[in-house]
């Protein structure tokens, strides 16, 4: 049967379903291809079609349909329709049974379970063939991104970064390289740049490989403090100040607008960058200004899509001061990197230009907030710091126990959680990160959290593993 051609109109008898209507139809199509009642490359119902004949839902008939393309048995081509896929039907995923071995030293946006949204993702994606061609896959890109995809990230920072062109983004190849980028530019080896005292070991990382010599600036219960930031700059004179001002990586605090401007307010009398890290800047409903929309002529602002989208993108966009800035940075990143990825790139514009990134946004907003009610319910609120919009925990740890041991005693539940060593400029506090994403499920996050707060509630001696 040609591509083109249409079968007799498929309608599987669901009136006798027991269960889920959208996995009755996945289960009829899979048993009819199986059975050769449908042949490959044959097209199926459209989907309004298909809902109006079986008498339900539009939506139920999405999900259908979606579920069918996790098992491999169909395809969506742009603007042809849904047909039997040309490869073996693969079984349908089965979820593992909660066990309570959980990494949450992994920071991930949580899975969220819509099937329509994972279709219309794929799709997305699939359609690239036919708007971008082999260009797409067989040309090299300019190093701070095409035009388009430039577009595309001003476009997806114009909320948070009122009147934000193209002319001042570049692409890079995640937030990771933008840091690698910025820093390298700004400094020399033997400089001294500052940062939060308990910041982002990436950070951490290219300082180090660079040969930066990194300060703490203290905080407190509402982030950098500006009088500590003040003094270091009259005494030490800083490239640069790093820092990640929403729902902080590691400890989830928000720095409020008066420190906001109190510290930008420093930096431009002292003539210090900012380098702003806005990983988790998306996920506020109601973000406190960025840095960068406060002073855009300073700051070096760095929205990555990892924790707002998808982490398989590795794509970071690049708010900079100018178009002088922008020249010199596309330098570096040449130089480093070549070029974010034009695949990558591509995904990330057509998801923000067709709404799909607002609607993953959307969705991965919704299930942290799930997850974080989970946290609130099994952890004891005197020792969690969360901020509700995030999907990582900061956990300090009853005076009886030491980060090491704590972390060990869960490593052999099978549990891995990151201790505040890693973050530390100076003394590590008793503390330890938990990501609440990286669980596959919720029931997999309660149990999990569950022994977490368990050994808690135990003294490292009622809990020695030592024989």
């Amino acid at each position: 049967m040609s591509d083109d051609q249409a079968a007799p109109f498929w309608a599987p008898s669901i009136s006798r379903v027991a269960g889920p209507v959208y996995l009755a139809i996945a289960d009829a199509l899979q048993a009819d291809i199986r059975a050769g009642r449908l042949a490959i490359g044959a097209r199926l119902p459209p989907q309004r079609a298909l809902a109006e004949a079986l008498g339900i839902d539009f939506t139920t008939v999405t999900r259908a349909y979606a579920e069918a393309r996790k098992r491999g048995l169909v395809e969506g081509r742009v603007g042809q329709g849904t047909y039997v896929s040309q490869g073996r039907a693969a079984p349908p995923r089965q979820k593992s049974i909660p066990s309570g071995l959980v990494d949450m030293s992994m920071n991930l946006p949580p899975r969220f379970d819509d099937e329509a949204l994972t279709e219309r993702m794929w799709q997305g994606i699939s359609g690239l063939e036919f708007s971008d061609g082999l260009d797409l896959l067989l040309r090299y890109q300019q190093p701070g991104g095409a035009v388009r995809d430039r577009a595309a990230g001003a476009e997806w920072l114009s909320g948070r970064l009122p009147g934000i062109g193209p002319e001042r983004i570049l692409v890079c190849p995640g937030a990771q390289g933008a840091i690698l980028a910025i820093t390298r530019m700004l400094t020399a080896p033997g400089d001294t740049v500052c940062a939060e005292a308990l910041t982002y070991p990436g950070f951490l990382s290219v300082a180090a490989h660079l040969r930066l010599n990194v300060a703490a600036i203290e905080t407190d219960d509402k982030g950098l403090i500006p009088e500590t930031f003040e003094e270091f700059c009259l005494s030490r004179r800083p490239k640069a100040l790093y820092c990640n001002p929403t729902i902080n990586n590691p400890t989830t605090i928000t720095l409020p607008l008066s420190r906001r401007k109190a510290i930008l307010d420093i930096a431009a009398r002292y003539d210090v960058a900012v380098i702003e890290d806005d990983a988790y800047g998306a996920l506020p409903i109601q973000p406190v200004a960025p840095l960068a929309a406060l002073a855009p002529e300073r700051v070096y602002h760095i929205a990555g899509l990892a924790k707002c989208l998808s982490p398989a993108l590795r794509i970071a966009y690049l708010a900079l001061p100018d178009l002088r800035a922008a020249t010199r940075l596309a330098g570096v990143i040449r130089a480093t990197a070549a070029m974010a990825s034009p695949l990558s790139a591509a995904i990330a514009s057509r998801w923000i230009e067709d709404g799909t990134a607002e609607a993953v946004l959307a969705a991965i907003r919704q299930e942290t907030k799930a997850r974080q009610a989970i946290a609130a319910e099994l952890l004891p609120a005197a020792n969690l710091l969360v901020d509700p919009e995030g999907f990582h925990a900061w956990l300090r740890l009853p005076s009886e126990w030491s980060r090491g041991e704590f972390t060990a005693r869960l490593r052999s539940a099978g549990i891995g959680v990151v201790a505040s060593d890693a973050f530390a400029l100076g003394p590590a506090p008793e503390a330890v990160r938990l990501g609440l994403g990286v669980a596959e499920d919720r029931d997999h996050l309660r149990q999990s959290l569950g022994i977490v707060a368990d050994l808690l509630a135990e003294t490292p001696a009622a809990s020695a593993i030592v024989i």
